[in-house]
């Protein structure tokens, strides 16, 4: 435990840091604290032996860690009130009861991406880590049938594909029991990428041979049916973050989105606010970046999630306010619809 005026320090170092993204010195800390440069210093000395301040390479000043980051997130934001946000934006929008409740949920990410100038998710009600259950196909007319997913959350999901003319219903039986055999258990969201790891498998392409076209179809029908669990927005907003600068981060970071690898690190089971910092993400290229996380409610006990993705140098007292904010707003939402 820190003692009060290296919780002051560090307090002030992390929000000064989020403002500037310049390492801080003594000298600025000193103006705001009324004590001399040479006290802030030993202090930030302390501070970063204890390892909760790193000092750069290129400056005298000091930057938060990860640890000096949760520190701050746990301690010392836990002493003082949410942030007070001009939440008259998001207040209109859920007043509104002309409005869709996803086109609701899709509006509220855009706001909560531009308030925090980051990246914000949905995801839907735990359909995107659902499981396969069961494929089935429903042939409608010559040319067109129905594909079925049954999921192990009890959801069912459909989409029409198109087959082709000389593709004999024998041959689509067949599809189906091999899709079935791959795809049982396996996450929706794994589904085409499962799908095109074995359909590389020697038995698998033999039986496939002539069915690529019927197999394309499925892809891309389970491709469609994770995407339409999820809203993402504000991915470019990392363009203008100083830690994306190095353009190798950038591009590993919006491949990591473009991958739907980004899902892999948002929690979708905690109680409360779930936030991760730096290295304890386990996609490396999500390294430099914190992911703030909540779970809302809907009908029946089931949940969907809020997402904030940005650099370890975010405003979390702003973001886990408002992420506070729209998942009790949400919550509240699919109870009077």
């Amino acid at each position: 435990m820190l003692n009060e005026r290296q919780e002051m320090v560090l307090k002030l170092i992390v929000e000064e840091y989020v403002k500037s993204a310049e390492p801080v010195g003594s000298r600025t800390l000193s103006k705001q604290m009324d004590v001399s440069p040479a006290t802030i210093r030993n202090e930030m000395s302390d501070l970063e032996d204890l390892g909760f301040l790193e000092k750069t390479h290129t400056s005298s000043g000091r930057v938060p860690s990860e640890k000096g980051y949760r520190y701050y997130i746990e301690t010392i934001l836990a002493k003082v009130e949410n942030d007070t946000n001009d939440f008259t934006k998001f207040d209109k929008l859920f007043e509104n009861r002309e409005i869709e409740r996803e086109d609701v949920i899709k509006e509220a990410i855009n706001l909560l991406s531009q308030a925090t100038n980051c990246t914000a998710i949905a995801l839907g009600p735990n359909a995107y880590n659902s499981r396969v259950k069961k494929v089935q196909l429903i042939p409608l007319k010559d040319t067109l049938a129905l594909i079925l997913v049954i999921t192990n959350m009890g959801y069912v999901e459909s989409k029409q594909i198109t087959v082709s003319e000389d593709m004999e219903m024998s041959e689509l039986v067949k599809v189906i029991d091999l899709l079935n055999e791959l795809l049982a258990d396996t996450p929706i969201s794994q589904v085409s990428e499962k799908l095109h790891y074995e359909i590389e498998r020697q038995k698998v392409k033999e039986l496939l041979k002539y069915r690529e076209t019927i197999v394309d179809s499925f892809i891309e029908a389970f491709s469609k049916f994770a995407q339409t669990k999820y809203y993402l927005t504000g991915s470019s907003n990392m363009l203008y973050q100083p830690e994306f600068n190095d353009i190798t981060k950038l591009r590993e970071f919006l491949n990591t989105i473009e991958n739907n690898e980004i899902f892999k690190i948002v929690e979708t089971n905690s109680d409360g606010v779930s936030v991760k910092i730096g290295h304890e993400n386990t996609v490396t290229s999500m390294r430099d970046c914190t992911v703030v996380s909540a779970n809302y409610e809907t009908h029946d006990g089931e949940h969907g999630t809020i997402s904030v993705v940005g650099p370890t140098r975010m405003e979390y007292r702003k973001v886990i306010s408002l992420i506070k904010y729209l998942t009790r707003h949400l919550t509240k939402l699919y109870e009077d619809k």
